[in-house]
């Protein structure tokens, strides 16, 4: 009994180390990339920063091991948990990168969005310069958006699949690494029916805002995390939709990309 316990202990320590040592090495890659952007300067909106597709995918994936990984954490240590008590009894176990890597080609994926809908409102911004003028307003009037969807019934049925990680294992658990690759699509897009929308915040307020990053990431990890996290949402939504009020009405209250 000791021994497995411990074993489980070690496992559980491996995989939060690795947890940690990804997020870290996002963050570094995010930031130096963000610097490397500030240092070269650049007109207009240049959302994807004169990266081709490939490039800003793999940017964009960098940012969500960065900003996603540590509120996932508890679901891929209970994925991790349950497989090592499997390998302590000599039955056969699915390795935690099996439920992972599906789970952030879930957020690969959604990249592809983002880069159209980066490619998108730079062109917009170099064709008119009344979408530059009014890019905070623009920017408030997702924030407004985006605040409502945190009230939606979408949002809660996501939120709660995303903080019970006892709870999506009983009602999706699989066996073998095929229903692990299910299961890890399957928590990617609740956790993407959660999140997407607060990253779409980052069209107007500039893919590389590290600070708009650090921003989402907290609220993310508190609504997951926290056991007051629904609460957290709800405030989250009144927040947004104060300051997104605001800043239509005083597009100086929001610094954008410019």
């Amino acid at each position: 009994m000791n021994v497995a316990s411990t074993g489980l202990r070690s496992e559980r320590r491996l995989v939060l180390s690795a947890l940690i040592m990804l997020a870290a090495a996002g963050w570094a890659l995010v930031i130096w990339q963000a610097t490397t952007v500030d240092d070269h300067g650049h007109m207009g909106l240049d959302l994807t920063m004169g990266m081709a597709a490939p490039l800003f995918l793999a940017m964009w994936v960098a940012m969500m091991v960065a900003m996603m990984l540590p509120a996932s954490a508890p679901m891929i240590l209970a994925f991790a948990r349950s497989q090592a008590r499997k390998r302590e009894r000599g039955a056969p176990y699915v390795p935690t990168w099996v439920f992972v890597a599906p789970y952030l080609t879930v957020w690969g994926a959604f990249g592809v969005v983002g880069y159209g809908l980066a490619a998108a409102a730079d062109s917009m911004a170099d064709d008119s310069m009344w979408a530059m003028d009014n890019l905070p307003r623009i920017a408030g009037g997702l924030l407004v958006a985006a605040g409502v969807y945190q009230l939606t019934p979408l949002k809660h049925i996501c939120l709660a699949r995303c903080r019970s990680p006892l709870s999506f294992m009983l009602s999706y658990w699989q066996d073998g690494r095929w229903g692990a690759v299910r299961m890890g699509l399957r928590h990617g897009v609740f956790c993407l029916g959660c999140c997407w929308v607060l990253f779409l915040l980052l069209v107007p307020l500039g893919v590389m805002n590290v600070g708009a990053m650090l921003a989402i990431t907290a609220l993310v990890f508190a609504e997951k995390t926290l056991p007051q996290g629904e609460r957290v949402a709800r405030v989250a939504a009144v927040a947004m939709v104060v300051y997104g009020l605001l800043a239509v009405a005083v597009p100086a209250a929001l610094p954008t990309m410019t």
